[in-house]
């Protein structure tokens, strides 16, 4: 744990490290929870919240209980999760809890994918909130984390792929989840995957993420336990703990307590899956190393590179193999932002003059005076610009460089270097001439509002 993290704080000096350490994550202690456990007794002669029928119990988390509803208008199936805060807590802390409640609704109601629950409605009914969310026949991947009850790797694969998909559809609308972890992430009836339980989820409001301790400890990546601000990293992170849990039949970092958890997450790697289940395919045991690396850097820098690399170790498991590997080349580059306006053909297409390129972290991509009129889109990393030896400006996935060369004809008028492992789309000026116009145009549009960005961000 970094000096500055107890520094000035005289908990610290009463409670010693362990009982610090759960101050900091769970509060002072159960008495002290903002939701009012009472409300079960006082809500049990409840037959109605909102609008909806109430049917019966589901299950109880720490943000209150679920119940199975039903929408009387629309004849549908809803799971309500219902709290209150404490009575007697005062005015600002219950206004604290309320917002923490439909931070839910917030994050989940702009989200629309097919592999995150969705939410219907929201409201509050007397002194109760509610949350009426899609109701999951199904049971969450914690039945399938214990070594006597494991799901085929290729299931196990094709789930976490899903996964990826949709965290990273979530990511593009600023929303970083925080908590994922098999209960909450439920396997339907049909064999797909949901991801529920937005509750503590971020949603970005400006360049920066919230920092806090917060988070189940055993799924917690590295900078969530050292209380730095987190990004979309920290959720892959927490995927390759449930890939792990999934495939080895034991929690990639287990403890007796919160702190022990907390140390083999800052400075152990857990146990080979290979040392565990030994048929399981190599790739894999790579994958969730990578996933896994305490360095952000190292890391995979999306959720969509995450879900790439699955995708070719997908392809290596017998009965597996969907889509052909240009498929899933062209979903790959099609999810960058730069693409958004793209026809899966067009990026077909524009595939057949570039190349894509892995380049490790620290490589100049770019020299100051060289004279080349190829141009890049970052699909995953980040790389910085540097002019007369400083740093200007950073360019993030999804975004392009190199473009000025192409448009003026002229030498480069400054350095491009990794930031992180990057891969990279080059593609040739030369080449893309011979694309059809409407490609062209396209090109053209993406780098005006490119350059209007950047200029806006200069001001």
């Amino acid at each position: 744990m970094a000096q500055k993290e107890t520094n000035g704080d005289p908990a610290f000096e009463k409670l010693g490290v362990t009982s610090w350490l759960k101050l900091k994550l769970f509060g002072k202690d159960k008495k002290t929870s903002l939701v009012d456990t009472q409300f079960f007794d006082d809500f049990s002669s409840y037959k109605t919240i909102g609008r909806y029928d109430i049917e019966k119990k589901l299950g109880q988390g720490s943000m209150g209980v679920v119940y199975l509803g039903e929408d009387p208008y629309i004849k549908r199936k809803v799971a309500i999760k219902v709290a209150r805060p404490y009575l007697d807590q005062q005015d600002d802390e219950a206004q604290k809890y309320s917002k923490r409640f439909f931070a839910e609704v917030q994050s989940v109601g702009r989200l629309l994918h097919p592999n995150i629950v969705a939410i219907h409605d929201a409201g509050l009914h007397q002194n109760f909130y509610y949350l009426a969310m899609e109701y999951i026949i199904g049971s969450t991947l914690d039945n399938f984390c214990t070594k006597n009850n494991l799901l085929p790797v290729s299931k196990v694969v094709e789930i976490i792929y899903s996964a990826c998909r949709a965290i990273d559809y979530a990511h593009s609308q600023g929303v970083v989840h925080r908590d994922i972890k098999p209960s909450n992430m439920m396997l339907t009836e049909s064999g797909d995957i949901k991801i529920t339980d937005f509750g503590i989820a971020h949603v970005q409001t400006d360049n920066s993420y919230t920092k806090g301790v917060i988070g189940t400890p055993c799924y917690m990546s590295p900078e969530q336990i050292t209380d730095q601000a987190v990004d979309d990293k920290t959720d892959i992170f927490s995927l390759g703990c449930v890939l792990y849990e999934l495939l080895a039949g034991k929690k990639a970092f287990p403890g007796d307590n919160h702190f022990a958890i907390m140390y083999k997450i800052s400075t152990l790697e857990p146990d080979s899956i290979l040392n565990i289940r030994p048929k399981t395919p190599p790739i894999l045991d790579k994958i969730v190393r990578k996933a896994l690396a305490k360095d952000t850097s190292v890391r995979y820098q999306s959720c969509m590179d995450f879900a790439y690399e699955l995708r070719v170790a997908l392809r290596g498991l017998t009965n597996t193999v969907k889509k052909s590997k240009i498929d899933d080349v062209i979903d790959y580059v099609h999810q960058a932002s730069f693409f958004e306006n793209f026809t899966r053909s067009q990026v077909n297409n524009i595939l057949k003059s570039s190349n894509l390129t892995k380049v490790p972290k620290g490589k100049i991509l770019l020299s100051e005076g060289e004279i080349d009129d190829s141009f890049y889109i970052i699909l995953s990393g980040k790389a910085m610009v540097r002019k007369n030896k400083k740093n200007i400006a950073v360019i993030n996935r999804g975004e392009c460089f190199g473009e000025m060369a192409y448009l003026a004809g002229g030498a480069r008028e400054a350095t491009v270097f990794a930031v992180t492992d990057c891969i990279l789309m080059k593609i040739s000026a030369t080449l893309l001439e011979k694309s059809p116009e409407s490609i062209q145009l396209l090109f053209m549009k993406r780098f005006a509002m490119t350059l209007l960005t950047r200029l806006a961000q200069k001001k």
